[in-house]
Order: structure tokens, then C-alpha cells, then sequence
């Protein structure tokens, strides 16, 4: 009989994230709803009259930051309680609530960016300086200035706002088919009995000795996404109608410069990535030769990607004991990091048991209204420790700004998302290979980094980032973006990608169906972007030690106080030139190096 999930209610609440430190109970959320919702009905007080002078300004600018937090709260907590359990009824109808609030702020306070913006920018002026509530929003009218030529009228910003439920209907669309009702055939395990495939369990699977396991459990998943891929397709191509529909009506040349405008990111730095990225694919050819010879295959398969080229060694780590070794790796960052950590492993940060329901993958909430909570599924895996790492670095990013900065500064871009978190990994990367002279731990570790951070993520996330840009363009060119075309493209990628050595499977080109990023358009390429960051600053925390850890924080520290790019140059990193991506590069050649003298 196949192995059983547990249920929300059988999971320790020990393991289960802390989600009464938002609120206490759903009836004390629901009363801040019905709060909020009448707080939002307040804008209207404030049209025609925000130009009336520094003082209504200051007081409409104070209010909207009110109403942002308190609603940040209530959808916090109702995101975090569906995403544990998508089967909930009640969890689902509070997240539509919360979602209907969204809309409705951003409707009722739609007026208020055109009305900014008719203020004149000399009276703006004399407003900032005469009223000194308004100098912590001076980055707010930095951004406002840079959004001049993309703002409309407040019909048209009204109009724009209530398309907003609209707009987020195929990604909930995926995110319920995704998590609620899609089902994968079962299999037979390792053991002869048959074994459940889920999201959450398919990547143990891959990570199987058994390469029947392997294949059958790539073959169950695919066949899955297959049966509704021309729904998907079609789901998909409504994501990308949206996008396109707000780039025009906001007067931007494509949905690319549309979604890295906010972060002022030149396109050019996603254009570097793909070129370098290309510029280094024989080196990717050489990892995918050593793969196959150490596998002893005669094909190469894509089932055969995440399975360790050095079986026999397991390195199972339970949980207590990767949050000890997490610490242990981390200790170069300092006492005020190791502290803010140790602070999120033992107040309940963390939601780490699958059960019934519960959305796949892993993230981290960081919002700037508590706590960051972070969800995964915790399997006893070496890559579930790395993944622990990797969602506490976002922990981290998002506690030590939302300490140094105020609520208009706090929230992070993007863009720089995913530094620090791949900056732990690197880190616990580095502290492992330190701490062992064992030849297969080495082996695995450098083959866990190179399949993890490298393959896995600089590799595989720009050729995300390159299947979405093109997608995008074939949609703004005309073309029909149908299941078998998307999947001719995929394909086609996938192929380029692992070079000559892999047998790009006909079901990998049903990849791009099952990958949740693409409904946040034009997201995927700054995976990739950071992990380059990240090589770079976890290089200077090893050789500067404290003086590399004090620039560091300065970029964790600040928040959204500054453009990404201008953050990250604090730290010692410029990320508009391509020499991180080289350089990260570089240590995948290393890497690669010393892998192919330990085997």
C-alpha cells in the first residue's frame, strides 16, 4: 500500500510555522479585515485634496502606509494558512477576502499618484522641505518622479487598478491546479510497494539509486502535466495577455522593461546573462560528460540529472542537526546574524512537514509587518539542508531590513531577493568541504553545489529567464503561443543547454508547464543574477573577514533605500558589468576541476 500523507492535524506543532503571532485566532483576523475594509473606505476623504498643502500630504502618505501594513497583515496570514493546506475551504475563502481587499485598496487609493504628480514639482519641493513628516518618503518621491511618464490619468490609474483581480487570475488558476487538484499515477517504489508522486516528494524521487524509480517517477509526472498541458498553455498565454495589456496601456516598449523598470535594472543586464551564460555552455558539456561517465549509462537521460554521481554516500541530516550545522557555516557572518538565526530556529519561523494539501516547494513571507515565515517540506536530504539555508538567508535579508529601515524603506526588490540566500548557501558550501577530507563527502558536496547552485540554478534559471523572453516576444510578434509550440521551444532550449551528452527526453519539453515562477513575469533570470552576486560577496566574507561582513550588511541592511544595483555596489559588487557572471563562472570551472581529480 503506497505510504500515506499526514493530514494538517497530524503534523507537531513544533514543526508548524507560528502563524498566531500574526494574529491569534481566525476570528481575531477576521475582525482586522472588517477593520481594514473600512479603513480603505477612508481614501475618498482625501481626493482633490492632496495637493492642498504639506501638511495633507504628509497625513494622506501616513495613512496609506497604515492601511498598507494592516492589510499586509490580514493577507499574510491568510496566504500562510491556505498555503499549508490548499484543501481548506475556509483557509481558501479567507485568502479570496484578502485578495478582494487588495483590489479594492488599490482601487480607492488609485487617485492618489496622478494627483502627486499634478502637484508641481517646485511646490513639491517646498512641501519636503516645510514638512518634516514627509522626509521619510523621500525615496517614495524618488520612485514617484521615475514613474512621471508611465502614469496615467485617475480614470485611467482606476480602470488599471480594478483589472488588478483580473490580471492574478492565471496564476491562481495554476497555483489551485498546481496544488489542489492535479494528481500523479502512482509508482513502485524502491521498496517493490507502490509509492506516491508528489510535488513535494518528486524530487527525492530523482535523487533515487534505483534509475527505474527514476524513470518512472519523471514519466508519472509529465504524463500528469500532459493530460492538461493545452489548458496550461492557454493559462498560460492569458499571464503573459495581462502583462502585455499593462505594458501598453503604461506606455512601456515590451513587458521585459516593464517588470525590471520598479528595480531600474538595465535591460542589458539580462541580456550580459544569457550571452555569458552561452559563452560558457562547453564547460556545462563537460559537467553533463562527467555525469554520464560516473553514471555508467550509455544514454544519458533527463531522470538522471539530480541523482548524486556518488551514491554511496547518503549524508542523510536530520533537522536539528542541519540547523546546528547552518550555524556552525554561518559563523563567519558574526554574532548579530548568528543571533537573529538562532531566533527564527527556535520561535517557529519555519513550517517544515509535508502534509495533505500543502503547497510544493519553498519560499520565505518576509514581509515588514513581523516575523519572517518560511515554508518547505523537510525530507532528511542534504539538498533540504541547503534549502533550510537558503529560505533563512531571505529570513535574514528581510529581519535585518525591516530592524534598520522604516515600513517605506523596508521591502527589498527583486532583483536582490535571492543574494543573500544563495550567499548561505555558498557559505554552508564552503564550510562543509572544510570540514571533511572524506573523498566521496567531497565528491558529493562539489557535485550538490554544481548540480544545486550552478546546473540548477545560474544554468537552468536563464534558461527560464531565455524561454520567457521569448515567449513574451512571440506573443507581442503575433504568434500563437499553442502547448505544441511551447513545447518546441522548451525543448529546443533544453537541448542547447546540456549539450550532446543529454537525451533531452520528449517529456522535458512539458517542463515550462509545471514552473509556478512564470506567473510573475520576468522573475526566474534574477535566480541567476544573484547566485552571481552571492559568489562574489560570500569570496570577500572568506578572504576580508569582518571588513567583508561590514559591507555585506550594509546591503542588508538597506532595504529598498536604494536602486539593487547601487546596494549591492555598497558591498563591493557590481552587477551592471558581466564580471560577476564570469566570475561565478569561474568558480563552476574550479569546482568542476576538483571534482573530476577526486572521481
Amino acid at each position: 500500500m503506497a505510504d500515506a500523507v499526514a493530514k494538517r492535524s497530524e503534523i507537531p506543532v513544533k514543526m508548524q510555522w507560528a502563524v498566531e503571532d500574526l494574529f491569534e485566532n481566525r476570528e481575531a483576523w477576521e475582525a482586522e479585515r472588517q477593520a481594514v475594509s473600512e479603513l480603505i473606505g477612508k481614501a475618498e476623504s482625501y481626493r482633490g485634496h492632496l495637493g492642498d498643502s504639506a501638511q495633507m500630504l504628509c497625513e494622506y502618505l501616513d495613512y496609506e502606509t497604515e492601511l498598507t501594513v494592516r492589510l499586509q497583515r490580514v493577507g499574510m496570514y491568510a496566504s500562510l494558512n491556505m498555503d499549508v493546506d490548499t484543501t481548506d475551504m475556509a483557509g481558501q475563502a479567507m485568502d479570496m477576502k484578502a485578495q478582494m481587499l487588495y483590489t479594492r485598496k488599490a482601487e480607492a487609493v488609485s487617485f492618489a499618484t496622478p494627483e502627486i504628480m499634478a502637484i508641481s514639482e517646485e511646490t513639491l519641493e517646498e512641501y519636503r522641505a516645510s514638512e518634516p513628516g514627509l522626509k521619510v518618503y523621500d525615496r517614495y518621491f524618488t520612485l514617484l518622479n521615475r514613474e512621471r511618464a508611465h502614469t496615467r490619468s485617475g480614470e485611467v490609474e482606476a480602470l488599471l487598478a480594478s483589472a488588478g483581480e483580473m490580471a492574478d487570475s492565471p496564476s491562481n488558476t495554476f497555483t489551485m491546479l498546481n496544488n489542489a487538484d492535479l494528481t500523479f499515477a502512482d509508482i513502485i517504489g524502491e521498496d517493490g510497494e507502490p509509492a506516491h508522486v508528489t510535488l513535494g516528494r518528486y524530487g527525492g524521487l530523482m535523487e533515487s539509486k534505483d534509475r527505474r524509480v527514476r524513470q518512472a517517477a519523471f514519466e508519472s509526472l509529465y504524463a500528469g502535466y500532459g493530460q492538461f498541458v493545452n489548458t496550461i498553455a492557454a493559462n498560460f498565454t492569458a499571464n503573459i495577455r495581462q502583462a502585455v495589456f499593462f505594458a501598453k496601456a503604461r506606455g512601456y516598449s515590451s513587458t521585459r522593461a516593464m517588470y525590471l523598470a520598479p528595480s531600474n535594472v538595465p535591460e542589458e543586464v539580462y541580456d550580459n546573462l544569457i550571452q555569458v551564460v552561452h559563452e560558457s555552455l562547453p564547460v556545462m558539456y563537460r559537467y553533463v560528460a562527467l555525469r554520464k561517465r560516473m553514471l555508467g549509462v550509455e544514454e544519458l537521460h533527463m531522470y538522471d540529472v539530480y541523482t548524486p554521481i556518488v551514491p554511496e554516500c547518503s549524508m542523510e541530516v536530520p533537522f536539528e542537526e542541519a540547523k546546528a550545522t547552518i550555524r556552525k557555516a554561518l559563523k563567519p557572518m558574526g554574532e548579530d546574524y548568528l543571533a537573529a538565526l538562532q531566533e527564527g530556529f527556535d520561535n517557529r519561523w519555519i513550517d517544515a512537514c509535508e502534509n495533505v494539501g500543502k503547497r510544493s516547494g519553498a519560499y520565505c513571507s518576509g514581509g515588514t509587518v513581523s516575523h519572517p515565515f518560511v515554508l518547505m517540506t523537510y525530507k532528511d536530504k542534504l539538498d533540504d539542508m541547503f534549502t533550510l539555508a537558503h529560505e533563512m538567508g531571505h529570513a535574514m535579508h528581510s529581519y535585518f531590513s525591516n530592524k534598520f529601515q522604516p515600513q517605506q524603506t523596508a521591502r527589498y526588490r527583486i532583483f536582490v531577493a535571492e543574494v543573500a540566500s544563495t550567499c548561505n548557501e555558498i557559505l554552508l558550501t564552503h564550510y562543509l568541504l572544510e570540514n571533511t577530507e572524506d573523498k566521496a563527502e567531497r565528491a558529493y558536496i562539489i557535485n550538490h553545489f554544481l548540480d544545486d547552485n550552478i546546473k540548477g540554478t545560474l544554468f537552468r534559471q536563464t534558461m527560464f529567464a531565455e524561454f520567457e523572453m521569448l515567449a513574451h516576444r512571440m506573443f507581442e510578434n503575433g504568434e500563437a503561443l499553442t502547448a505544441e509550440r511551447l513545447n518546441e521551444v522548451y525543448l529546443d532550449l533544453n537541448q542547447k543547454y546540456f549539450g550532446p551528452d543529454m537525451v533531452s527526453d520528449v517529456q522535458i519539453g512539458l517542463e515550462w508547464a509545471k514552473i509556478p515562477h512564470f506567473y510573475t513575469p520576468f522573475y526566474v533570470y534574477q535566480y541567476a543574477t544573484g547566485i552571481s552576486a552571492a559568489a562574489a560577496l560570500a569570496d570577500r566574507i572568506l578572504k576580508l573577514g569582518k571588513a567583508g561582513v561590514d559591507d555585506y550588511m550594509k546591503f542588508l541592511t538597506g532595504g529598498g533605500s536604494q536602486d539593487p544595483i547601487d546596494l549591492l555596489k555598497l558591498a563591493g559588487v557590481d552587477m551592471s558589468k558581466k564580471e560577476p557572471v564570469e566570475a561565478a563562472m569561474r568558480l563552476f570551472e574550479e569546482r568542476l576541476s576538483q571534482l573530476e581529480e577526486l572521481l
